[in-house]
């Protein structure tokens, strides 16, 4: 699965998912650029223990997913310092969660800018880069509800469909090239975000943290355990193989059977 040589991006990756697909690819060889938040001291001490420990090139960049320019410069950034870009994995998202007619409209407008058209704008910077060498793979990463959905999650839902939809078209336009896209669809993942909606259900009912983490999960997840960021990170790797060539505009769910009810 050697990704020697091959040059990531990896939006959304000091931390949960991102940081778990990043770290995969840096094991398997790729040079990688992280992008989200943290410290100064934590970034520089996150680059310096993937470069170390993978002995790769391990660049950042501070780009917020929200505007269009700083996403056009993250690519260019990661050309001009790695030398190239083969691989971009949109992960980046945030939530929010309430009934539509209490969903504050600047939460539906950050959330859909951040959770998709984020992705519309790295994918319009980096295909010329991959056109250009004949080879590219672009991992969305979406969500289980990317294929059904659930109630108080209005904008998520509806991002999330949005990058299934993209995957499909990006996958159409590259068929009959080098470039694969897909999308990566999990269920519940024990990430800081996820951790937050624990620690309001349970606040909201007045239980424990591992009642409502309990009830978080068997209510969508029938495995009644969360997959990993490392699990994603595998899966993505294996995307970016030859073995998956032939793997184009698919959702792959990782996500204890949700969405096999």
């Amino acid at each position: 699965m050697s990704l020697e040589g091959k040059v990531a991006i990896i939006t959304g990756s000091t931390s949960g998912i991102g940081l778990g697909i990043a770290s995969k690819l840096a094991a398997e060889g790729a040079h990688v650029m992280l992008n989200g938040f943290g410290s100064p001291g934590e970034i520089d001490a996150l680059q310096s223990k993937l470069s170390r420990e993978c002995r790769v090139r391990v660049a950042f960049s501070g780009a917020d997913m929200s505007k269009p320019s700083e996403i056009t410069g993250m690519i260019e950034q990661a050309v001009r310092e790695l030398g190239r870009l083969d691989i971009l994995v949109n992960n980046a998202g945030i939530q929010h969660t309430a009934a539509i007619e209490d969903f504050p409209a600047d939460r539906w407008d950050a959330i859909l800018a951040i959770n998709l058209s984020s992705n519309f704008h790295a994918i319009r910077a980096a295909l010329p880069h991959m056109r250009q060498r004949k080879w590219g793979r672009i991992i969305n990463v979406a969500s289980a509800h990317g294929l059904v959905a659930s109630e108080h999650k209005v904008a998520y839902v509806a991002a999330k469909h949005g990058v299934v939809g993209l995957t499909k078209v990006v996958a159409l336009e590259t068929a009959r090239t080098g470039i694969t896209c897909n999308a990566i669809c999990p269920g519940w993942v024990l990430t800081p975000l996820v951790q937050k909606q624990i620690d309001a259900l349970a606040q909201r009912e007045g239980v424990p943290v591992e009642t409502a983490r309990e009830r978080l999960l068997l209510a969508k997840q029938p495995s009644g355990e969360f997959a990993t960021p490392e699990q994603i990170g595998a899966l993505a790797a294996f995307l970016c193989t030859d073995a998956a060539a032939q793997i184009r505009g698919t959702t792959l769910s990782v996500d204890g059977a949700w969405t096999a009810q």
